[in-house]
Parts: structure tokens; sequence; C-alpha cells
């Protein structure tokens, strides 16, 4: 195995999603764009493909991109939805970051003639 292949398999979000502090006094928004996001069908296992489009403004972290960009590619060996994924992701984030917002959309590669966009944000609040 290759030293990518081993740091992507063996990849721990709680001990190796490496965060640094933020130092800046003004707010301002972070966009990072995934677009080689791949996971496995939790049916099929086939591959489905997605762009990954995260927002946030920080508070007191960041997120290192080397590990943002290792986490993500850790799912190419998971079997799980869409929706899943998307939620997965944006709760590990949201949670450690402890950003003022945070907004991950997910734009999936159509398959079988099915388009999937799926989007996670903080501000979305919808009463009970």
């Amino acid at each position: 195995m290759r030293y990518g292949e081993k740091e992507i398999k063996e990849f721990d979000v709680d001990k190796d999603l490496e965060l640094w502090e933020n130092k800046a006094e003004n707010d301002y928004l972070v966009k990072i764009t995934l677009p080689e996001f791949a996971c496995l069908c939790p049916r099929s296992g086939y591959p489905d493909f997605a762009t990954l489009k995260l927002e946030y403004i920080p508070d007191k972290f960041i997120v290192e991109l080397k590990a943002i960009k290792i986490y993500i590619n850790s799912f190419m060996y998971k079997h799980i939805s869409h929706e899943a994924s998307v939620n997965e992701i944006y709760s590990t984030l949201k949670n450690k970051l402890k950003p003022k917002y945070i907004k991950l959309v997910a734009e999936f590669n159509p398959r079988g003639n099915v388009y999937t966009s799926i989007e996670c944000r903080s501000d979305l609040v919808v009463p009970k």
C-alpha cells in the first residue's frame, strides 16, 4: 500500500482532523471546494461522485486544508448514501470547528438519470 492510500484508509477524524487557532480579529468567510468526493452506494457498491462546497465563518478554529482533503477522501471506501455522507461531514465539521456559520452543499454527478443536490446549513431551522 502506498503512503497516500494508507493515510486515507487509516484516517481517524477524532485524531487526524487538524484544527488551527483562528487568530484573525475580523469575521470572514472561508470557501472550500472539494470536486473529487467519492463514496460507495450502500446497495450496489457502485461509486458515487460529487463536488462538495463548504462555507464557514470561523470562530476559534479553522480546519487545516490537507486534513480536510484526507477526511473527505476517506469516504471513498465507505458504503454510505448521499444524504448520510453529507450529514456526517456537516455534523463532524460543525461539532469540531464550532463556527459562527457553516454550510455544506453536495452536488452529486447524475447516475441513472438522477441528479441529487444536498444542502446542510446552520441558519436553516425548520419548525416542528
